[in-house]
């Protein structure tokens, strides 16, 4: 399956940035170069969450465990252009199963762990997928995804459960063993249809102001093309180490570390849910020379002066952080304390990704709230992904360019790191573009910078008013429809409210009907009923006389979160 106009695709190959070379081709020149390198690391309590030991496999037992998936991924007659959904945990065999597809063909479509019926039901009718693979057990209980599979919503999909303990109606997923006569016939079916770097490898998933989820479709050209922000902005070598805390289903992770990961044909060190006290033994057992952290985790331990006198972080040289601003305090702090330096990234699943360090800004100060003007004519930057992209400020009104220092705007990119339009969804990926290809991101952004040409971009704010609760973005539009549901609510909306750990959480300002008493108990049991993820649900409560809106009838999100941070 292409998404990518025919057009696209020769302008990105003349120009260098597109090619023949696919993920796991990467992978299996990793895999021929250094068998014997420690290629991926489980959680040190993957036995508590899956009931499974914790695996440590090099780059040859690696591959010997994605050939086996490929081969049981042939079994059940998965092939080209299938859609498998899957919902696992940060685990050795997901970056096999993710090998094993893209070798295939098939289109890996990740959702977080967090994704529940309601979530998993739009994705099911979106992808037609053939598969819905999960875990029999995560943390005690039973995923949604394995409740899900035996439902009318699923389609007919094959439940697939990792493993050999899957319970009655599923089929067991695990590696099969490697014949002679299976290995033939695997090289046979893939060197019948071989899949191509142009093809889709993933189809991700992120929220919007649609209020629905929405299919981010990448190529293996897309992710090779956007890794290289990424792995040249940290400074990364060859054998490098890498702890990834983000799960294995978006940008963060899968075009941070594991794309890294692959280019430095070093170590990945898996670590799920985040926590802080596992996550910081493993930087002082596992020895990472790069970790990805979110800004509250950051800042937290920076003031713990008692956290950090046990903690030996003196392999790192280099955490990556984003999804929210950084302090140029906290920046300094580690470059000053352990010579490590914090560089601010800033991307989304679409493709945008700017990136701010040492090279770009060395200045705490500046690297805190600015990102150097990649992908514009009159500014130089060495760096490959520069030259890559094409950026610029557009005024929202009236699409004016902005030139000019000072003006906020939106910021607009193309080039081939961007996606080519949401998954099935014509109409939403029209209004995503402008007429002349560059993808309306919905971030505000205004030039800076002494000299006569300004070299750097500083992020205003928020076009879309998403909502961000630890690195994940939640559309207010959804929520506002599952709110105004419930029977004791004659209006509402949700807006952000500032928390120090999570970055935001979601308030409900909602005005009551009639006499009801409304709790935020009865609000968060509404919402589960409903069946959406747990992170979604309000937790906070603001009664109000009246919601604010503009003349035209329309919610005024900045009014709405200002209620929401008000005291009660």
């Amino acid at each position: 399956m292409k998404t990518s106009p025919a057009r696209l695709t020769a302008q990105h190959r003349t120009n260098g940035h597109w090619g023949d070379q696919r993920i796991h081709d990467l992978f299996d020149a990793a895999a021929a170069a250094v068998p014997s390198r420690l290629a991926v690391i489980d959680p040190p309590n993957r036995e508590a969450l899956t009931g499974d030991p914790a695996l440590r496999l090099s780059f040859a037992a690696l591959a010997a465990r994605a050939e086996g998936y490929a081969l049981r991924l042939q079994e059940l007659g998965l092939k080209r252009d299938d859609v498998l959904i899957t919902q696992l945990p940060n685990i050795a065999d997901y970056v096999a199963i993710y090998m094993a597809a893209f070798r295939l063909g098939i289109i890996v479509s990740p959702v977080p762990m967090q994704f529940r019926s309601f979530e998993l039901g739009e994705i099911t009718r979106l992808t037609q997928a053939r598969a819905i693979l999960s875990l029999a057990a995560f943390k005690g209980a039973t995923p949604t995804a394995r409740e899900f599979a035996g439902t009318d919503a699923a389609h007919g999909m094959l439940d697939l459960v990792l493993g050999s303990r899957g319970p009655e109606g599923s089929l067991a997923f695990e590696p099969l063993p490697c014949t002679p006569e299976r290995r033939a016939a695997l090289d046979a079916v893939i060197a019948a249809d071989p899949p191509g770097a142009d093809d889709i490898a993933t189809i991700c998933w992120t929220s919007g102001t649609e209020g629905r989820p929405k299919g981010v479709p990448r190529s293996h050209n897309h992710w090779i093309a956007i890794s290289h922000a990424h792995f040249e902005g940290a400074g990364l070598r060859e054998g490098d180490a890498l702890l990834n805390p983000f799960p294995l289903v978006n940008m963060g992770a899968i075009g941070g570390c594991f794309m890294s990961w692959l280019h430095a044909r070093g170590t990945l060190i898996l670590h799920h849910p985040l926590d802080l006290p596992i996550y910081l033994a493993q930087i002082a057992t596992e020895r990472p020379q790069y970790a990805i952290a979110p800004p509250a985790v950051l800042n937290m331990l920076l003031k713990d002066d008692r956290l950090l006198a046990g903690t030996d972080l003196s392999s790192l040289r280099c955490i990556g952080s984003g999804s929210a601003p950084l302090e140029a305090w906290m920046i300094r702090g580690y470059k000053e304390r352990f010579g490590i330096e914090v560089i601010n990234i800033f991307g989304s699943n679409e493709g945008v990704t700017l990136i701010s360090g040492p090279l770009e800004a060395p200045d705490p100060e500046l690297r805190s709230r600015l990102f150097a003007r990649f992908g514009r004519p009159e500014v130089d930057w060495p760096q490959r992904s520069a030259r890559m992209i094409e950026t610029r400020i557009v005024e929202p009104e009236t699409g004016r360019e902005i030139l000019e220092p000072g003006v906020p705007g939106e910021m607009q990119i193309r080039g081939p790191t961007v996606f080519d339009g949401y998954f099935a969804a014509p109409e939403l990926t029209r209004r995503s573009f402008t007429d002349d290809g560059y993808f309306h991101t919905g971030d505000l952004f205004e030039i800076t910078g002494a000299g006569p040409i300004p070299r750097y971009y500083r992020f205003v704010g928020r076009l879309k008013q998403l909502i961000i609760r630890g690195g994940v973005k939640i559309s207010p539009e959804e929520l506002d429809e599952v709110l105004n549901r419930h029977p004791g609510v004659l209006e509402g909306g949700v807006a952000a409210y500032r928390d120090e750990i999570m970055g935001e959480k979601v308030c409900a300002v909602v005005v009551p009907r009639g006499e009801a008493a409304l709790t935020l108990e009865a609000l968060q049991q509404h919402f589960d009923a409903a069946g959406l993820a747990v992170y979604k649900q309000p937790e906070r409560l603001r009664i109000v006389a009246q919601l604010p809106r503009n003349p035209l009838g329309k919610l005024v999100r900045t009014e709405l979160s200002r209620i929401a941070e008000a005291a009660p």
